[in-house]
């Protein structure tokens, strides 16, 4: 049975956003929408966590969800990150990302000031209503403060553009029962756990390491996808240590920004409150790196 997000499946990229002396380089922006092109990947995802959403303006990150959007010209999906703790706020920015012409939403659970279940249905409802693109529920409660619990996602299944859900709860048990429940395409939030998700009859990934190794998490994610576990076991195994580093010497996207610097792929500068990876842990990624065959 074809699942109602079926269209993006395969390999997402969850974009950095890159700096330059404080401002966002458009121009490296638009060098790293052609990075992913070339790289296979399906689908493009600004200004999520991995974007450093929470310190940009309200313009800036209306600006790139704009400058994504026109660098990928039709060519790459774009799922533009449009979530906030404030239901108004969160409609504005999707009401934004749908004129611009982005093909869907990522919509991060309400943070912080923690709703119930019945507040997080009605966030997404308002929102559903008021847009005509799809909306892909990310459920993080690592971030968030608070889980969206899987009743609560079947009822937000049964709204018609609700497509999606990006599952970074770390439990396999939640996501089958949505899996097994909705009509739902789920959506891998964690690399290192894309093949078990994928396993259970997910259908890809949101990718952080994808930023630097496209063609890589593509071939994990289409291996997975024809059904080939033998293969998918192999390229999960070569690719962990990497997506292990991603997420675990520091917060995303303060890995993954150093590992693009390394690499010629980003300035690395982060926003305050985020701040350079250690040296330890600098020497430990490029060691990583190194052994990956990147450096």
């Amino acid at each position: 049975m074809a699942r109602k997000g079926s269209d993006f499946a395969g390999l997402s990229v969850a974009m950095t956003t890159p700096f330059k002396n404080g401002k966002i380089d458009s121009e490296l922006l638009r060098k790293q929408v052609e990075f992913q092109v070339n790289g296979g990947t399906k689908c493009l995802c600004p200004v999520g966590t991995t974007g450093e959403s929470p310190t940009l303006s309200h313009e800036e990150h209306e600006r790139v969800i704009s400058e994504v959007v026109q660098a990928a010209s039709g060519r790459i999906k774009v799922m533009a990150g449009t979530g906030s703790n404030s239901t108004s706020e969160a409609l504005r920015l999707t009401k934004w990302a749908e004129k611009e012409g982005a093909d869907a939403a990522l919509m991060v659970a309400p943070y912080y000031n923690k709703p119930t279940q019945e507040g997080f249905y009605e966030h997404y409802k308002a929102v559903s209503e008021n847009v005509g693109i799809p909306l892909c529920v990310y459920n993080i409660p690592g971030r968030t403060a608070k889980n969206i619990e899987p009743d609560t996602i079947i009822r937000l299944a049964e709204l018609d553009n609700i497509t999606m859900v990006k599952e970074a709860t770390g439990s396999m048990d939640q996501a089958s029962q949505i899996l097994t429940m909705t009509d739902l395409t789920v959506l891998s939030g964690d690399d290192s756990l894309t093949l078990p998700l994928m396993a259970l009859n997910g259908e890809g990934v949101i990718s952080v390491v994808g930023n630097i190794i496209p063609q890589d998490m593509n071939q994990l994610v289409q291996t997975a996808l024809n059904d080939d576990l033998q293969g998918a076991r192999a390229m999960h195994s070569r690719l962990f240590p990497l997506c292990r580093d991603m997420l675990s010497l520091a917060t995303n996207p303060i890995p993954i920004k150093c590992a693009m610097q390394m690499l010629g792929l980003d300035s690395g500068e982060l926003r305050l409150p985020m701040t350079e990876l250690e040296e330890d842990a600098k020497a430990r990624l490029r060691r990583t790196l190194t052994a990956y065959g990147l450096l």
